[in-house]
């Protein structure tokens, strides 16, 4: 089966496709590499397409002439920061140019797509753990963003079949255990690998935003699931989607919320390293709490994370020490 991965030289991107390879399906990697490494794709050994999400001639073109079965999309701005200084950028990436791509599938008559979504379109949390049902109401434009596909993809359904897997990443995390592959992104905004560059050295210090919340600690509360995980996760609700021709959505989360200063600590014990610590004032579209329930993921799709938080700051230290791009 040939799966064409959107934005599949990024990092949770190349994550699924060593995954799907893994597996014995054919992915072929699109992506413009403005935010992938083409390093990435070369590691790995899988043909990768240089070409826009919006370019929808040209993907029609990708569509048949590579017999693409399925298609799965990576290609966002993730920055909830940036979001809401330049929405416009945001609105056009996330939504305007998914909609070329859905327009390209549709005409195509290729049928079956997974998306990644996001626990930013819940926005502040109303109950302890985040499940499907939760009610969306997005605080920021990145989180807006997404949402907005989610409803386009409810549409597409019912209006041309097109089938879709929605999942909702809570914090992805961690690298590959062999260094072949791991995280890197220009500006770096997520948090582990943020910390990690501090204790190399890469990084003067790893800066606090808002001490002040209703946490244990004053800082904010987030769950990570390591990067292989939620590529299990995309295989598994890609096979139930085509296996039943029907649309999913699921929340992907450890379940288990930490706060920045735990991570922070967890980090200095698993490289021996001390470095600096620095607190600014909250960031604007940071909830306090983000933690998932993921039961659904775990009774329909017999999805659990096997990676721990110590072996997901292991994976990506080991990473930023032997980066390879």
């Amino acid at each position: 089966m040939n799966i064409l991965v959107v934005g599949g030289a990024g990092y949770i991107g190349s994550h699924t496709v060593n995954l799907l390879k893994k597996e014995g399906y054919t992915p072929i990697i699109y992506d413009n590499l403005s935010k992938g490494h083409k390093e990435a794709g070369e590691i790995l050994g899988v043909k990768l397409i240089n070409g826009d999400l919006g370019d929808k001639e040209r993907l029609k073109k990708v569509f048949s002439d590579e017999k693409i079965d399925i298609v799965m999309h990576f290609a966002a701005f993730i920055e909830v920061g940036e979001s809401v200084t330049a929405p416009a950028k945001y609105y056009n990436n996330n939504v305007s140019k998914v909609l070329e791509l859905l327009d390209a599938m549709v005409e195509s008559n290729v049928k079956y797509f997974v998306f990644s979504s996001t626990a930013a379109t819940f926005g502040e949390p109303e109950t302890e753990k985040i499940s499907e049902t939760h009610p969306q109401k997005p605080i920021n434009p990145y989180g807006k963003s997404k949402l907005m596909v989610e409803e386009i993809l409810k549409d597409y359904d019912n209006a041309y079949g097109l089938k879709s897997t929605v999942l909702r990443y809570f914090n992805a995390s961690g690298s590959d255990e062999n260094g072949l592959i791991g995280e890197s992104h220009d500006p770096e905004s997520h948090l582990i690998p943020l910390i990690l560059q501090a204790a190399s050295g890469r990084r003067k210090s790893i800066k606090i935003f808002g001490t002040d919340y209703d946490t244990k600690d004053g800082t904010c509360v987030r769950d990570f699931v390591h990067v292989y995980d939620l590529a299990k996760a995309h295989i598994l609700g890609m096979e139930k989607m085509k296996n039943e021709n029907m649309s999913l959505n699921y929340n992907l989360g450890s379940g288990e919320g930490f706060t920045v200063k735990e991570i922070i600590e967890k980090t200095k014990a698993i490289t021996g390293v001390d470095f600096t610590v620095e607190e600014e004032g909250p960031r604007a579209g940071d909830p306090a709490v983000l933690v998932a329930d993921s039961e659904k993921a775990g009774k329909e799709l017999g999805w659990k994370p096997e990676y721990n938080l110590d072996s997901i700051i292991s994976s990506a230290w080991k990473w930023e020490l032997n980066r390879k791009y």
